[in-house]
């Protein structure tokens, strides 16, 4: 019984999946910021050219 506790005490295998979810999660943020903000200037554009052609 105590090696059992000693295994799974030492077992870093869950820690290494939480810590490649956190730098998922940091990345996907980052992605989602850069890709909100080239939206909204890509719209600010489309729309300076539609009023431009009117």
């Amino acid at each position: 019984m105590r090696r059992l506790i000693a295994r799974f005490v030492d077992d870093e295998c869950g820690a290494t999946a939480i810590e490649y979810c956190i730098i998922a999660a940091g990345i996907s943020i980052v992605i989602v910021t850069a890709v909100n903000g080239i939206g909204s200037v890509l719209n600010t554009k489309f729309t300076d050219v539609s009023t431009s052609l009117k």
